[in-house]
């Protein structure tokens, strides 16, 4: 990653506004493809349904008042999908009137040469080049996009430890506990929860069950410490 993006703030898109014709029937519409329900609020002459698609960080808001302009429409919204058969199916199944696949004869998006649209997959399979279609009531067009594979520098470095399942957890645990018997014999008491975060903190984020250990030992001489100091700071108030 540059060292631009590793110093910018985080900007993630968040939501796509347009305008429909008929709420209640674009609400009903996104419902049937399975889309999440967040809002529907109504002020005055304003209306507003935030809906957002399985699994996706962004969401669309719809309805009166939304655009400046009531009589555009959304063009080649695109949703990103991993398998674009299973999706189109899914789709289909819901009462969608879905397009064919087909891929573009200049490449992604192109709609500059004549009829930019080729019926079948991508002919070499690639991530990004097979796509489907569909419109709303209103005419607002979505694009399925295929995407199997990111390209180089398509996914933001990310710091959150990913999940774990329960066996992972419980066995992660249960090593911890063991780690955490051998200081415990040899060490002033303590909360065990003060030893047990920095471990399980150094392991998600790869330490080794040694390195791990020694941070965690590492912290609590840093809390006996802070408690030592509290402990002669509070002596000296009281003999004031």
């Amino acid at each position: 990653m540059s060292s631009n993006q590793a110093n910018s703030p985080n900007m993630k898109l968040e939501v796509v506004l347009f305008n429909v014709s008929d709420v209640d029937r674009a609400k009903a519409f996104y419902q049937n493809l399975g889309w999440r329900f967040d809002i529907d609020v109504v002020e005055g002459n304003f209306r507003g349904v935030q809906m957002t698609p399985p699994n996706s960080e962004a969401s669309i808001i719809f309805g009166k008042g939304v655009t400046p302009d009531n009589s555009d429409r959304a063009h080649n919204l695109v949703l990103a999908v991993d398998d674009l058969d299973t999706v189109r199916a899914n789709s289909i199944a819901r009462g969608v009137n879905v397009s064919e696949i087909f891929h573009y004869a200049a490449g992604p998006f192109n709609n500059a040469v004549e009829n930019p649209r080729v019926s079948g997959r991508d002919p070499q399979g690639r991530s990004y080049f097979s796509f489907a279609s569909f419109e709303d009531p209103d005419g607002n067009v979505w694009l399925l996009q295929e995407i199997t594979t990111r390209l180089p520098g398509r996914l933001w470095d990310s710091t959150q430890v990913p999940d774990k399942d329960i066996a992972t957890l419980a066995n992660l645990l249960r090593e911890t506990a063991e780690h955490h018997d051998r200081y415990e014999k040899t060490h002033a008491e303590h909360h065990w929860w003060d030893w047990y975060a920095p471990y399980l903190s150094a392991r998600q984020n790869g330490s080794s069950p040694e390195e791990a250990a020694t941070a965690a030992d590492r912290y609590m001489e840093e809390v006996f410490t802070r408690e030592r100091h509290d402990l002669v700071a509070g002596s000296r108030k009281e003999t004031r």
